[in-house]
């Protein structure tokens, strides 16, 4: 149902799933690129969204984001947020030409992090017709805030002096430093709260598991992640439709709602009762009436 494909982003080679429906098609079909979350790879979440939306009768396109996965990108683990988001727009111009795509009908998705990120990229790319989230997080309010939005401010200061004393070692020739994105063990895990164990659970066991998908950044991740803001300019968006869900139980649901509080119509926000995080990127539960909302979105939006 899907096949590799490579396009470029910024000089360096992305690797991608391309998902193209079933059934033969009558003419160019709409298209949907669909971004991971942050650490994740397209074999899991975004894979996931990207096969089902695919069986709704849309070409879906998920991929790695550069540095990381089977992509290109040294250093490895690098989480480059200008660079994340130039990789969604470079999707786009991969879908545009497309022999199986109309280029006038081209949503994008993203997922957690790229939820920031598919905002950003929307906001400034008019070939994207409409946009949705699920889990949505912008990285440098998480980073800054803590996915709850409590986080002490001199844990970021911490982050950044550790950032720039990484960067000059870096340039003493003495290697990449990185910073683990998730505890050791499972008892760490649930000690350092629910969000944490959510997380760890997901990427840390057989549940979704990848040997590409990052266990660490780079510590020069943190100061591009610092200064970024996924939220700046959501309210360039508008008139094209926005669809935000969220599980009613995330903790990082405020993100969505601050998001759509600065987007303009035409918007909605959808709950999915009794959903945490992660339970958006893979319980049935609750990936099946996100992708029914997701595929009456679009289909109605991407329409001839």
């Amino acid at each position: 149902m899907h096949r590799d494909v490579i396009f470029p982003s910024n000089g360096l080679k992305l690797v991608g799933h391309l998902y193209t429906p079933d059934a033969p098609a009558s003419g160019f079909r709409p298209a949907i690129v669909v971004g991971h979350p942050g650490s994740g790879v397209k074999e899991q979440a975004a894979g996931l969204y990207a096969r089902r939306l695919a069986e709704r009768g849309f070409v879906t396109l998920a991929f790695d984001a550069a540095y990381q996965g089977a992509s290109e990108g040294e250093p490895r683990g690098l989480e480059d947020p200008g660079q994340r988001v130039e990789d969604l727009k470079a999707a786009v111009s991969f879908l545009s030409t497309h022999d199986e795509v109309d280029a006038g009908r081209i949503g994008a998705l993203g997922i957690c992090a790229s939820g920031g990120y598919a905002l950003a990229a929307t906001a400034t790319d008019h070939r994207i017709r409409a946009v949705s989230t699920v889990s949505a997080v912008d990285i440098s309010r998480q980073f800054r805030l803590g996915a709850d939005g409590t986080q002490d401010p001199d844990a970021l200061q911490n982050m950044l002096a550790a950032a720039a004393a990484a960067r000059t070692t870096e340039a003493r020739g003495e290697g990449i430093r990185r910073f683990p994105l998730f505890p050791a063990t499972e008892a760490e895990a649930r000690r350092a709260g629910p969000h944490v164990h959510e997380g760890w659970e997901y990427y840390c066991t057989p549940r979704a598991e990848h040997p590409r998908s990052a266990k660490t950044f780079t510590w020069s991740s943190v100061d591009r992640i610092a200064s970024f803001d996924a939220f700046h300019a959501v309210g360039l968006i508008a008139p094209r439709p926005l669809l935000m869900i969220t599980g009613r139980e995330a903790v990082t649901s405020w993100m969505s709602v601050e998001a759509f509080q600065k987007a303009g119509a035409p918007k909605e926000l959808h709950w999915i009762e009794g959903a945490v995080h992660n339970d958006l990127y893979d319980k049935d539960a609750c990936v099946t009436p996100a992708v029914d909302r997701l595929a009456e979105f679009f289909g109605a939006l991407l329409e001839p």
